[in-house]
C-alpha cells in the first residue's frame, strides 16, 4: 500500500541547476539593467523555474548546482574538464542572485563538494526508485539519460533550439530515450564514452559521433563488446577504435554517473517551504522583471502616469488655437508618430503638442480606421504651423527631435527654437545609464513612471495594427500621453545637467545644436554610383570563387567555408594545426585572431579562409547591400547618425552603416570609389590627422611629445627614433610600424601580450618597447596612473569640454571587469575629445557653409573626417574655410593638422 501510495503521490523534481545556468547565460540576449548589471542567466534560469512550478505543483523539490573546486574525477583523471575556458565574468556576477532567489522562492538548493550535479540528481533519483516514487529530472544535459528508468523520466524546460517544439519539452522516458539516442538507458554510458566530449576532455574514439556509436553498440552490444570486436572494424575508423581501447574504461567511468553519493538530506528533506514574498519583490525590483514583481502585487520601481486631458483636433481653428498659445507660452512640445521604415519615407500620421503638464492636442493626419473623423492633411498643418516650428522664440521639447526634422525638413520646414531633446539629456547627462536612452527607458530611471506602450494599443506579432488603423481616440491618448511625459522629463533632466560639472554646456554647445546639422546631412545623402556597385559585385564574386577553390586544394577536399565543425576538423583533425584558443563551449576557435595567427606560422590555408571571409563580408554587407540603400526618390544613400549610443560621444552610423567601409584593403577603397560627386560638383575630404595622439600630448603634458609635433615631426619615427635609439633618419619601416603599433597600443590600454601579439614579438621584447616608451614619454605614464587614480576616487572620467563618461565596474570585485573599466579610464578622454573636436568642427562647417554664396554643403562624417559636396569652380575658395574652422575647433597645447583632398569620388578625396 506504501509502494502504491508512492507510486500516486507528486513526482519528485530534481532540476539540473548548473545545465540551466550555461545555456540561460549563452541563448538569451545581453540583458542588463538600467545600471549595466548582466541579467540573462537570472532571467533564464528563474524563469525555468517558475514554469517548473506550475506544471510540477505540490512536488518535492531540489535545484542542484555544481560546487567549486575538484571531484573525484579529477583525481580519476587529472585532464578532466582541465580544457573548458574560465567562466565567464558576466555569468559569474549572476550566479549568487540566481541563488539567493531560488531560496527566497522556498526550494531546497543542493550543492556537495567533490562530486558534480549529476551525482546528486543521481542519489535522489536512486533513493526515490527505491521507494518506487516518480522522479522527474529537469536537465539539458544528455548524460541524465543513464538515469532513465521505470520510474524515472526528464524533462528539457529550455530546449537549446529557439525554434523548438512542444514534443522538445516532453518527459523523456525509456522509449524516447531510445527514439533520440538511438541506444537505450542501459547503454547511454557506453555510448557517451564511445563518443567522448571535447568539453569536459572526455578521451573518446577519433571521428566517432551519435550515429556511429549506436550503430557499434547495437551490433556489439555494449562497450565490452566493442572492444572486444575493435578488430572487426574496418577503415580509418577502426584504426581510430583500437587506438582508444585503453582509454575507453576510462571514459565509461568519467562519464557514469554516481548514485551513492552520502547527502545530509534525502527525497523526504526535499519540502517546499512558504516563498519569501518580500525578498522575491527586492530581487525582482533590483534585477527589473517587472512582470514577475507585478505578479506578487507589490509595489514596483515604477508608478501610473498622472490623467493627461488630451484634445484632438480636426479643425484648422483648433488647431490655430493651440498654436496661439504655444506662442504666448513660448514653449511648445512635440510628438510626431509616423509609419515607415527609415526616415526618408516616414508618413506622418499624427502630431501630439504640448504645453502645461497635464493636457495635450493630437493632431491626426491620416487615420483611416472605421469611424475615422475627418482630419487635417499633413501639408495643411505645415501651413498653419510653420511659423510657430520656425519660431526660435518658442522652445521647442520632445524625445528625438531629429526625426521630426527630418520629417520636416522634406517639406522645407526648418525646426527651430532651442530644442530641448530628451534624449539627448539623457545621454549627455550618462551616456551608459540607460540602454538606449529611448523615452521607455528614461522614464523609468528619472520619474519612476512607466511611458505608454505602443504593443498595448496595438498588440503584438502577426496581429500587430500599424497606428493609422487605431481609434483616433486612443492613439491620441497614447501619443499626448507621451508628449506629456517628454515635457516632465525636460522638467526633470535639465536642473540635473545644470547641476552636473559642464553638462549643461556640452548639451547646449554640442550636441543640441549638432542634431539639427546631422539632419541636414541626412537628408542631403550621399550620391553613389549604383552600376559601379554592381561591377565591384561581380568582380568580388569571382575572386570569392577563387579563393575557395585554392582553398579546397588547400584541404585537399572541398568543403563549406562557412561551416565551423568542419573547419575545426580539417584545421585540427586533418591538418594537425596547433589548437590556440578554445571557446566558452570548449569548441576548437576558428576566430579572426586565431587565424591570423596560424596564418602569420606560414599555414596557408588560414590565410585563404581569412581573405574568403573578408571579401565574402564585403560583399554581403556593401557592394550587394549598398544598391538597395538607394532612396529611388532621390537617388543617393540617406544613413541616420546615431547621437546617443556611443558612450564616448563618437557619432555612429545605420542603415547604412558608413563608419565600418574598410580602408586598409583595395577592396575596400573601391567600395568608396562608388561614393561620386553629381556632374559640376567635387568631392572634399577633410580628416584630422593623428587627432588622439595630439590629445594624449596635451592631456599628459610630455615635452617630449609636445616637442614632437611642435616641430612637426612624424610622430611614429619620432616615438620609434625615442624606443630603438636611433636618429629618425634611420628608423626603418618595421621599426616605425612597432613604434605606431605602441603609441595607438598605449592610447587603447593594450598590454604587452596584446602588442607582443599585434606585432609577432615575444612578450619580453613588447614590454621593453613599452619600458623604453615610458621612459622616453615619462608625462604619459604619470597621465595614466592620475587618470586611473582620479577614476577609481570619482567614478568618472571626462573629456576636455566636460562631456562625463561615468565607469560603474571601476571598483568591480573581478578583475577582468575592472581592468577594461581602467582601460576606458585611459581612453574615454581621449576619443572623447576627439569625437568631441569632430562635433564642434561640424557645427562650425555647417555655419560656413550655410551662410556663404559658396556651393558647398556636407554630406558624411566618419571617424575623424568630414565629407563635402562643393561647385567645382567654388573648390579652391571652400578648402581654407574648412581647414581653418576644422583647426580651431579646439585650443590645445599642440596644433590641430587637418588633412584636405580633393576628388570625383570619395576614395580619390581620401
Amino acid at each position: 500500500a506504501r509502494e502504491s501510495s508512492m507510486a500516486a503521490a507528486p513526482p519528485l523534481l530534481l532540476v539540473d541547476g548548473s545545465s540551466y545556468l550555461f545555456r540561460a547565460f549563452h541563448a538569451l540576449p545581453d540583458l542588463r539593467t538600467l545600471d549595466g548589471f548582466p541579467t540573462g542567466a537570472i532571467r533564464g534560469v528563474i524563469g525555468m523555474l517558475r514554469k517548473l512550478a506550475a506544471d510540477y505543483e505540490g512536488s518535492p523539490v531540489a535545484v542542484v548546482f555544481d560546487a567549486s573546486g575538484p571531484t573525484f574525477r579529477n583525481e580519476m583523471y587529472a585532464e578532466y574538464k582541465a580544457n573548458r575556458p574560465r567562466m565567464a565574468d558576466d555569468l559569474r556576477v549572476q550566479i549568487e542572485p540566481i541563488f539567493q532567489i531560488v531560496r527566497a522562492m522556498g526550494w531546497p538548493l543542493l550543492s556537495e563538494a567533490g562530486v558534480e550535479a549529476d551525482d546528486v540528481i543521481g542519489t535522489l533519483a536512486a533513493e526515490a526508485t527505491r521507494s518506487q516514487r516518480r522522479v522527474v529530472i529537469s536537465t539539458g544535459d544528455k548524460d541524465m539519460a543513464q538515469l532513465v528508468s521505470e520510474h524515472v523520466t526528464l524533462v528539457n524546460t529550455m530546449p537549446r533550439r529557439p525554434s523548438a517544439s512542444a514534443a522538445d519539452a516532453a518527459e523523456l522516458d525509456r522509449d524516447g530515450v531510445v527514439a533520440k539516442y538511438g541506444v537505450p538507458p542501459e547503454r547511454i554510458v557506453d555510448y557517451l564514452a564511445l563518443m567522448g566530449d571535447s568539453v569536459d576532455n572526455i578521451p573518446g574514439v577519433p571521428k566517432v559521433g551519435p550515429k556511429t556509436a549506436a550503430k557499434w553498440l547495437d551490433k556489439y552490444g555494449s562497450l565490452d563488446g566493442v572492444i572486444a570486436n575493435a578488430d572487426a572494424v574496418k577503415g580509418k575508423i577502426g584504426e581510430n577504435l583500437r587506438a582508444s581501447v585503453e582509454q575507453l574504461p576510462l571514459s565509461r567511468q568519467l562519464t557514469t554517473i554516481r548514485c551513492d553519493v552520502e547527502l545530509a538530506v534525502g527525497v523526504a528533506d526535499l519540502v517546499p517551504t512558504e516563498p519569501d514574498v518580500e525578498k522575491l519583490r527586492d530581487y525582482f525590483a533590483r534585477y527589473e522583471f517587472k512582470p514577475w514583481l507585478e505578479e506578487l502585487g507589490g509595489a514596483t520601481e515604477t508608478v501610473a502616469l498622472a490623467p493627461v486631458d488630451v484634445q484632438v483636433v480636426t479643425t484648422l481653428d483648433a488647431l490655430e488655437g493651440w498654436l496661439a498659445r504655444a506662442r504666448a507660452a513660448g514653449k511648445l512640445t512635440l510628438n510626431l508618430e509616423t509609419d515607415g521604415a527609415r526616415f526618408m519615407d516616414y508618413r506622418p500620421i499624427g502630431m501630439a503638442l504640448g504645453i502645461e503638464a497635464g493636457e495635450a492636442a493630437y493632431v491626426p493626419f491620416a487615420h483611416d480606421d472605421v469611424g475615422a473623423p475627418p482630419q487635417i492633411a499633413w501639408q495643411e498643418f505645415l501651413r498653419a504651423a510653420r511659423g510657430m516650428l520656425e519660431d526660435a522664440g518658442v522652445v521647442k521639447t520632445g524625445q528625438d527631435l531629429k526625426m521630426m526634422q527630418n520629417v520636416l525638413h522634406r517639406d522645407g520646414v526648418e525646426l527651430a527654437g532651442g530644442c530641448n531633446d530628451t534624449m539627448l539629456e539623457s545621454y549627455v547627462l550618462d551616456s551608459v545609464g540607460a540602454r538606449r536612452h529611448h523615452l521607455d527607458d528614461v522614464a523609468g530611471k528619472y520619474l519612476g513612471v512607466e511611458a505608454p506602450s505602443y504593443e498595448a494599443i496595438a498588440g503584438k506579432g502577426a496581429k500587430r495594427l500599424p497606428l493609422n488603423a487605431i481609434a483616433v481616440e486612443v492613439a491620441a491618448d497614447y501619443a499626448g500621453r507621451r508628449a506629456d511625459l517628454a515635457t516632465a522629463l525636460h522638467d526633470a533632466l535639465r536642473p540635473k545637467l545644470e547641476a552636473t560639472g559642464d553638462l549643461a554646456a556640452v548639451y547646449d554647445e554640442i550636441d543640441a545644436p549638432l542634431a539639427g546639422v546631422l539632419s541636414r546631412m541626412e537628408c542631403r545623402g550621399a550620391l553613389v554610383d549604383r552600376n559601379l556597385l554592381g561591377e565591384q559585385s561581380l568582380g568580388l564574386a569571382e575572386r570569392i570563387e577563387e579563393l575557395a577553390q585554392s582553398a579546397f586544394r588547400a584541404a585537399d577536399q572541398e568543403f563549406n567555408l562557412g561551416s565551423t565543425k568542419q573547419l575545426q576538423e580539417i584545421l585540427y583533425d586533418e591538418l594537425k594545426l596547433p589548437v590556440l584558443k578554445k571557446t566558452q563551449k570548449g569548441q576548437r576557435s576558428t576566430e579572426e585572431s586565431v587565424l591570423l595567427e596560424l596564418a602569420a606560422d606560414g599555414h596557408e590555408l588560414p590565410q585563404l579562409i581569412l581573405d574568403h571571409r573578408s571579401l565574402t563580408k564585403l560583399k554581403s554587407t556593401y557592394t550587394d547591400a549598398l544598391p538597395l540603400e538607394i532612396n529611388p526618390r532621390t537617388g543617393r544613400i540617406h544613413t541616420s547618425y546615431n547621437q546617443a549610443v556611443a558612450a564616448t560621444g563618437r557619432l555612429s552610423s545605420a542603415d547604412p552603416n558608413l563608419q565600418n567601409i574598410p580602408i586598409r584593403t583595395a577592396e575596400g577603397r573601391r567600395v568608396r570609389q562608388a561614393f561620386v560627386a553629381p556632374p559640376g560638383k567635387i568631392l572634399i575630404a577633410a580628416d584630422y590627422s593623428q587627432i588622439e595622439l595630439r590629445i594624449m600630448a596635451h592631456l599628459s603634458g610630455d615635452d617630449g611629445l609636445l616637442r614632437a609635433f611642435e616641430h612637426g615631426d612624424d610622430i611614429h619615427r619620432a616615438t620609434s627614433a625615442e624606443i630603438f635609439g636611433v636618429h629618425q633618419d634611420d628608423v626603418t619601416d618595421e621599426q616605425r610600424r612597432s613604434a605606431k603599433a605602441v603609441n595607438f597600443g598605449l592610447i587603447y590600454g593594450m598590454s604587452s601580450f596584446g602588442l607582443g601579439k599585434q606585432l609577432g614579438v615575444p612578450r619580453r621584447v613588447a614590454q621593453g618597447y613599452i619600458d623604453r616608451y615610458f621612459e622616453r614619454y615619462p608625462g604619459v605614464r604619470v597621465y595614466m596612473d592620475e587618470i586611473r587614480a582620479q577614476a577609481h576616487a570619482d567614478g568618472f572620467v571626462e573629456t576636455v569640454f566636460g562631456r562625463r563618461l561615468y565607469l560603474p565596474e571601476i571598483s568591480a570585485r573581478y578583475a577582468a571587469r575592472r581592468q577594461a573599466a581602467e582601460r576606458a579610464a585611459i581612453n574615454a578622454p581621449m576619443q572623447g575629445t576627439a569625437a568631441d573636436i569632430v562635433k564642434r568642427a561640424m557645427l562650425a562647417v555647417d555655419e560656413f557653409t550655410r551662410n556663404t554664396n559658396l556651393d558647398a554643403a556636407m554630406i558624411m562624417q566618419v571617424h575623424d573626417e568630414l565629407v563635402l559636396e562643393v561647385a567645382a569652380s567654388d573648390v579652391e575658395a571652400v578648402i581654407p574655410e574648412i581647414r581653418e574652422r576644422m583647426r580651431n575647433a579646439a585650443q590645445l597645447a599642440v596644433d590641430l593638422v587637418v588633412d584636405i583632398g580633393t576628388g570625383d569620388n570619395w576614395d580619390e578625396a581620401h
